[in-house]
């Protein structure tokens, strides 16, 4: 059997967006740009996709969703479109962020911080989130953008964003958060959130890889991070990907039909699998479940090294991850776990299991057997952890 278990990574592309992105692989290749019926042709799928974006988020008329090469892009240009509008300009000074954004933030706050910006990162508590009070007491009226994500891409917690957005909005900061993670998994309502800039990726919803947006409230202006044409209005330049803006807007439409299966089918495997792992000695799951989304898991299994688990699973089929995607060559210890506190032997022993509405019972129930017996396997030859008997009494 094969299991796949690395939805917060990439997923697969949803059998109805799929064919629907097809044929503007072949017949309907046209540039949209173009004058002619070529171009022209992809104008009313363009137009449908578009409407179901702005549906899907809930944005309002006035609003711009900007499409964009991924989210990594979107965040981006908000960061630098910002230095370029406030902070060079010298209206504001600082940019607020956490300490477990994902790196697209963290690496382009370094990148900015080269330049001279001052980066004020707030620590995230032992449920690996930060709370208003938290913002509050590093805020002040020279403050530019507050970024922080809607839920972390490890541990799946949720952030606060409506109370973090009201907090940076307090000191007349605009307020960004990296959807990515969030979208397809909750609700994500922009205009309840009341957000400035919203960044997503269609691959992390069932959409294909290599198209993303930007939402930018009120249309607000914001310097463009790619030059070169009048694509979306001038805002961003790059021939459209029509196919990827296709599916990703039919991807996004049927995510939200699902958001109450997420809850209860996903969810419910997800905490059967948890269970699972929590009924072993000496195994911790990263954040209270009523405040994760409910796909994720960031377990720590003491003694077992994080590879060492990701080779004997993907020997059985499994796939799985120590963390995000991005950073999977680099066997450093897991930094979202040294951020919530973990020792150091604990961060190197992070497992990320994430679901998809596509996964079955049957394959959770496969996953439950095969990581008890590498758990069983991996303790035994370990030099870091002390074998003890009681594992024959649990039926491995």
């Amino acid at each position: 059997m094969k299991v796949y278990l690395d939805n917060n990574a990439t997923t697969m592309i949803d059998p109805e967006a799929l064919e629907l992105m097809l044929p503007f692989l072949g017949e309907k290749f046209g540039n949209p740009n173009s004058l002619h019926s070529y171009g022209s042709q992809t104008h009313p799928a363009l137009r449908k996709a578009l409407d179901q974006l702005y549906t899907g988020i809930n944005a309002a008329d006035n609003d711009d969703i900007v499409i964009t090469g991924c989210a990594t892009e979107s965040n981006n240009w908000v960061l630098k479109g910002i230095y370029f509008d406030k902070i060079l300009k010298g209206d504001k000074k600082r940019i607020v962020t956490t300490t477990v954004e994902h790196p697209a933030i963290g690496a382009t706050c370094a990148f900015l911080e080269s330049l001279g910006v001052e980066i004020t990162k707030v620590d995230v508590n032992n449920q690996g989130v930060i709370t208003a009070d938290d913002l509050r007491n590093v805020m002040s009226d020279d403050v530019a953008l507050v970024s922080v994500m809607w839920a972390n891409n490890e541990t799946g917690m949720i952030f606060p964003i409506k109370e973090l957005s009201s907090v940076a909005h307090e000191f007349g900061a605009l307020f960004h958060t990296d959807a990515v993670q969030a979208i397809g998994k909750i609700p994500v309502d922009v205009q309840d959130a009341n957000v400035d800039f919203l960044s997503f990726s269609g691959h992390k919803f069932h959409a294909p890889k290599g198209v993303g947006a930007l939402y930018i409230k009120n249309s607000m202006p914001l310097t463009s991070l790619l030059h070169g044409g009048e694509h979306m209005g001038g805002r961003r330049s790059g021939t459209l990907n029509v196919a990827g803006i296709v599916a990703m807007g039919q991807a996004l439409e049927n995510a939200n039909k699902f958001l109450a299966f997420e809850q209860s089918h996903v969810g419910r495997l997800r905490n059967k699998l948890e269970d699972a792992l929590l009924s072993l000695p000496d195994i911790t799951v990263v954040g209270d479940r009523a405040n994760r989304v409910p796909n994720t898991i960031l377990a720590s299994i003491k003694g077992v090294e994080g590879e060492a688990m990701l080779w004997d699973l993907n020997q059985a089929g499994i796939a799985a991850s120590t963390g995000s995607a991005c950073a999977s060559e680099d066997l450093e210890s897991n930094p979202i776990m040294e951020a919530i506190g973990a020792d150091s032997e604990l961060a190197h022993t992070a497992l990320r299991l994430s679901l998809s509405r596509f996964n079955t019972e049957e394959e959770i129930d496969y996953t439950i057997e095969k990581i008890k017996h590498a758990v069983h396997r991996l303790r035994s030859i370990s030099s870091s952890y002390a074998y003890a008997p009681k594992w024959h009494k649990s039926g491995l």
